[in-house]
């Protein structure tokens, strides 16, 4: 096999500025997704300390069908139900592969899949191994979700829709319009499908995340990912037991992996009731976020943020690059983002607000970038 191929396109992404490679983490943490700080608390940790002294095992062995099944995932799956006020939950490895599950086997063949253009990457992946027809509308405008449902409508489009957003966005920090979202689903009988991976922990009552005004609706499906806010791993699926009755027995992604490790189901469930009592973390990230809407969004001419991320679009690949390599050079840890995972010529700066910095971080991140950008 010659290598040529791979070289010549590794060689091309170079020279736009796109080549990516792995990192240490340095500098202060402005890049994670470890929003409440909870990736290394010690309840936590004490947690699978504990379970571990007990004789619960690391690995699961297997599958979830096979002998991968343990009581700590069905633990974690009854108190995840309950918290989240649904009929059931499903505990995946990880917010990538639920959403391969939920968009590869609940659309069926005839239905239709509406989803908004931003929306994860995980989430196009699945649309692509669904059997379902599938456009995406403009981002966060329920008009255009609206008006594509009743194209399909008039082409003869006879099967169940499924609306599919993020609660907030990774990339732009913004909130989909939920209300009016679950207004068009009720009006169509349509599904709605509500990625909570950065709402999770940090809005919502006891953190259960933007969407927990439709919690327990016969038509919604909430995804909560549990590597970000909550600090471990995982993810989380919830909706209708019989949903997730079909999930165990269609899904490809559940049947044919191996089962998340007993320990971080363990993890998981200590996680949920760290969130459920952490209104003092949640007061604290949102009083960063008022310092940055001071001292960086002001000064940059940016809006107001509405979450913990704030975007700072430069455009071309090679100036967000080159900024974020000098932020990290003054010990700011911000990644550049680049398409594809955002859209063309819209490369930009992700600042994620954490409790791993403070308020005389997010000053001093402030100060840097107006020299960077000057």
């Amino acid at each position: 096999m010659t290598s040529e191929p791979f070289r010549s396109q590794l060689a091309s992404l170079e020279k736009r500025g796109r080549l990516r490679a792995l990192a240490p983490r340095a500098g202060r943490d402005f890049a994670s997704n470890d929003y409440l700080g909870l990736a290394s608390d010690p309840i936590i940790g004490q947690a699978v300390a504990d379970a571990v002294a007990r004789g619960v095992p690391v690995g699961s062995g297997g599958s979830r069908l096979l002998r991968g099944n343990a009581p700590e995932h069905e633990g974690l799956e009854a108190k995840a139900a309950a918290f989240f006020r649904t009929q059931a939950a499903l505990f995946m490895a990880n917010g990538f592969a639920a959403n391969l599950a939920l968009f590869s086997t609940l659309p069926q063949r005839g239905d239709l899949i509406v989803a908004d253009e931003l929306i994860h990457a995980s989430v196009h992946d699945g649309i692509r191994m669904s059997k379902a027809d599938a456009v995406f509308a403009r981002h966060n405008d329920v008009q255009s979700f609206a008006d594509l449902i009743a194209s399909w409508r008039a082409d003869g489009g006879k099967g169940r829709i499924w609306i599919a957003v993020e609660t907030l966005y990774s990339m732009d920090g913004d909130m989909a319009p939920l209300a009016d979202l679950a207004a068009l689903a009720a009006k169509q009988d349509a599904m709605l499908i509500l990625d909570e991976a950065h709402g999770t922990g940090v809005f919502g009552p006891s953190g259960r995340g933007l969407s927990s005004g439709l919690d327990g609706l016969h038509n919604v499906v909430t995804l909560h990912t549990c590597g970000k806010a909550m600090g471990v791993e995982g993810a989380l699926i919830c909706g209708p037991r019989i949903l997730i009755d079909y999930l165990i027995n269609r899904a490809r992604a559940f049947i044919f992996s191996t089962a998340p490790s007993p320990l971080m189901a363990v993890a998981v469930s200590a996680a949920i009731d760290r969130i459920e009592q952490a209104d003092d973390l949640r007061a604290r990230l949102t009083t960063l976020q008022t310092d940055a809407a001071e001292a960086i969004c002001a000064p940059l001419g940016l809006p107001k943020p509405r979450s913990q991320i704030i975007p700072v679009i430069l455009g071309e690949d090679k100036r967000a690059m080159a900024a974020a390599s000098a932020l990290q050079d003054a010990g700011f840890d911000i990644r550049g983002i680049r398409p594809p995972t955002v859209p063309p010529r819209t490369s930009r700066l992700r600042i994620s607000l954490t409790l791993n910095a403070g308020r005389a971080d997010v000053l001093a991140l402030g100060d840097e970038l107006r020299k960077i950008l000057a």
